[in-house]
């Protein structure tokens, strides 16, 4: 069977979590391939809430293999407890069924400590960060002195490790009155948890081309979306990996013709957490019933999403970006109770019509959107499982997405619950 990479197709938040656990039924093998813990994924399967933030979806099915790539960094404090909390559900969780990239950036204590530290700063402007150190840790690992997983398999090749990263680190605390880093603590902290998180090491890459040549089936997991590319979104207030299809590949060390179907999860209306542009906010009464019905709040962090009327422009400029071959609408259910529905499919810029995002920050925060009303449905169509049941206008909203954005709709998801999802087309069949 093919295999399918999932990823995020707006500002994250999409309901990937729910998506990438329903594929996983027929996957043999689930990768994470960049972000870190600031991204989360709620699964709930046979009433149980499953809350993951490194581990990939896959972790809670049986005979199934879960791999975190060398494009994620691990907070190996936070896997850890992540771990503890799954086993306590029921899910055990072994070096046979979890392989960590070898080399794997690590997120330390001053990571988390920095991060803080620029977004309470009066002289820096507020990015909306998680606070987790995962920015920090990228820029680590691009300024190569990031600490590896590889790396706490010897004390002393370690200790050279953390001494170029302190070089770095406390001269920027010493210019923001802070005090230097304890070398043996965070050295000694490393060590006492080394032997408990180096028992999932693997050589990632080597791994997956092993199951490419047994025909297992593989599922790629992407972390927030598209629009929150370190490259392609709304830059600076981003997140600090690439989030689009192109980073399954160096995240994981897997050749470009490891992945034959792209899917991109798409929320039936739109949601942003954090700072940053959003050309269809609805700050409004709409916005707060939206944000209420969809339980809009962050897995991780708990924070309020911002929530607007579905970006057609942005959507279409996603699935431009990385190629994505079917789109999995969900939330549509949310939309049930509004006789208008509206769908930006175009902005005005100074006056002129485009139909794109710009790159320029000011241009974005200064978009207007141009709408197009399209009749409400007015029915319930929680748990609907078939194309069939759905009411006239709701499938009238799905096609004009479709036809909109020029990619096909594989499936439409009604609930948080598994199985209540309408399959148009499976990726995991032959293309």
């Amino acid at each position: 069977m093919p295999n399918v990479a999932v990823i995020g197709s707006q500002w994250g938040d999409e309901g990937k979590g729910k998506i990438v656990d329903w594929l996983s039924k027929k996957a043999d093998v689930i990768v994470r391939f960049q972000g870190g813990h600031n991204a989360g994924h709620t699964l709930v399967v046979n009433n149980i809430t499953y809350k993951l933030k490194l581990l990939p979806s896959g972790i809670i099915r049986k005979n199934k293999i879960s791999i975190i790539g060398n494009g994620v960094v691990i907070d190996p404090w936070a896997l850890l407890d992540e771990i503890k909390q799954i086993e306590k559900l029921g899910i055990k969780i072994t070096k046979k069924n979890l392989y960590i990239a070898e080399n794997a950036t690590l997120i330390l204590p001053l990571h988390k400590e920095l991060d803080g530290i620029r977004e309470d700063s009066k002289s820096t402007e507020k990015i909306g960060t998680t606070r987790r150190g995962i920015g920090p840790a990228y820029e680590d690992k691009v300024g190569r002195r990031g600490i590896r997983l590889m790396d706490l398999t010897s004390k002393k090749n370690l200790s050279n490790r953390i001494d170029m990263i302190l070089f770095h680190h406390d001269s920027i605390r010493k210019g923001l009155g802070k005090d230097k880093i304890n070398k043996k603590k965070l050295i000694k902290d490393l060590l006492k948890i080394s032997p408990k998180i180096l028992k999932y090491s693997q050589p990632v890459w080597k791994k997956i081309e092993q199951l490419k040549k047994k025909n297992k089936t593989i599922l790629f997991e992407g972390a927030q979306g598209v629009l929150l590319d370190i490259d392609h979104g709304t830059y600076p207030f981003v997140t600090s990996s690439n989030t689009v299809v192109g980073a399954a590949y160096t995240g994981t060390g897997c050749g470009s013709n490891t992945i034959d179907y792209i899917l991109g999860i798409v929320k039936a209306y739109t949601t942003r957490v954090g700072e940053g542009p959003f050309p269809t906010e609805l700050r409004n009464k709409i916005g707060k019933i939206i944000g209420e019905k969809g339980n809009e709040f962050g897995t991780v962090t708990n924070r309020k999403r911002r929530c607007g009327w579905f970006d057609a422009v942005l959507v279409k400029q996603s699935c431009i970006v990385s190629g994505i071959n079917g789109i999995a609408l969900t939330k549509i259910d949310v939309l049930d109770q509004f006789k208008d529905l509206y769908v930006c499919i175009g902005y005005k810029l100074n006056g002129k019509k485009i139909d794109y995002l710009p790159a320029a920050l000011t241009d974005q925060f200064k978009l207007k959107p141009i709408y197009k009303r399209l009749n409400g449905w007015l029915e319930n169509t929680k748990g609907i499982k078939q194309w069939k049941n759905l009411p006239k206008n709701a499938k009238n909203y799905v096609n004009f997405i479709k036809k909109y954005c020029g990619v096909k709709i594989s499936s439409i998801s009604t609930s948080p619950r598994r199985e209540d999802t309408i399959l148009l087309k499976n990726p995991f069949k032959k293309i």
